[in-house]
């Protein structure tokens, strides 16, 4: 197991079957960085011309179809103070009559303190004055190659993961991804500050990473969507529009899941979750919605 460090020079606004930046091993981690939405790096000059940039892919070696990555986010953390947003709620999440009464969109700006651990609104100025609220890391958009040949935007998502914008992906979880080429080819960018559910303003706090991760191969899974695991919950991930098609991948994901984890039979599964499932709307702003299906390991732990 190595710890490798990596400088990206070379960024995707598509997950795909691109050249490998690097070769790992199953059990090795990865130092790296990250570029926010617009393309600008950690001294906030402009070094892409935006999309999502992803940084990667990474080549995983024993990584082979049908199997799952096991992709651990050991750190994600701003390298630098700026951060932007957008500042009106997103047209297809409001009523109709409402769309008419909203001011014209602008770009907000904030400052993240890491060391205070805060995110601080600085423009435009407003009615909140300046409205402070706690630094939440995450990565909005990463996954592995997807199948056929395919190179998928990172505006979207799918079965490969891709622009989830789940406020959950933070540091210190373990995401699976179903690996569909040889080596999987492991992207991941567009880090958020902090975000609220839903993506509803289109951006999180968008700005520049540092990142480290760790990679294992899980052979032989019966993964078909993205999980997610924490040391309290294990969940399974849909992306798709409309969002009760999304609901539904993710419920039945996580029940695969806990098919295979637990032995459960879909009867005993079904009155568990009946009582104990939660759901999370990650995405409701990008061309594919995200929800996310998860259940508390507390319930799981009572299984003999």
């Amino acid at each position: 197991m190595a710890t490798h460090s990596f400088e990206p020079t070379v960024y995707h606004a598509a997950i795909g079957s691109h050249d490998p930046v690097l070769t790992i091993a199953d059990g090795d981690s990865v130092v790296t960085t990250t570029i926010d939405a617009r393309g600008n790096d950690a001294t906030d000059t402009q070094v892409h011309p935006g999309g999502n940039p992803q940084t990667g892919p990474f080549y995983v070696k024993g990584a082979e179809l049908g199997d799952a990555l096991a992709v651990r986010f050991d750190r994600i953390m701003p390298n630098r103070r700026r951060g932007f947003t957008g500042t009106v709620i997103a047209e297809r999440i409001l009523e109709p009559e409402f769309v008419r009464t909203l001011p014209p969109r602008s770009l907000g700006q904030w400052d993240v303190d890491v060391d205070r651990g805060t995110v601080t609104l600085l423009e435009p100025e407003s009615r909140l004055g300046r409205f402070t609220v706690p630094m939440e890391p995450m990565l909005g958009c990463f996954g592995v190659a997807p199948p056929r040949g395919q190179a998928i935007s990172t505006a979207t998502s799918s079965t490969h993961g891709g622009n989830m914008d789940y406020r959950g992906h933070v540091q210190g979880v373990t995401v699976y991804l179903p690996v569909a080429v040889p080596g999987a080819l492991f992207h991941l960018g567009d880090g958020h500050a902090v975000q609220g559910d839903g993506e509803i303003v289109g951006t999180g706090v968008e700005i520049s990473m540092d990142v480290q991760f760790t990679v294992n191969v899980v052979k032989g899974s019966n993964i078909v969507w993205p999980r997610t695991e924490t040391d309290d919950y294990v969940m399974g991930i849909g992306n798709a529009r409309p969002l009760d098609e999304a609901l539904q991948y993710a419920t039945t994901e996580l029940l695969r899941w806990l098919q295979e984890r637990y032995a459960l039979d879909t009867e005993s599964a079904s009155i568990m979750l009946g009582q104990t499932i939660e759901y999370d709307i990650a995405n409701v702003f990008d061309p594919a919605y995200t929800v996310v299906a998860k259940v508390a390991k507390r319930w799981l732990d009572q299984i003999s």
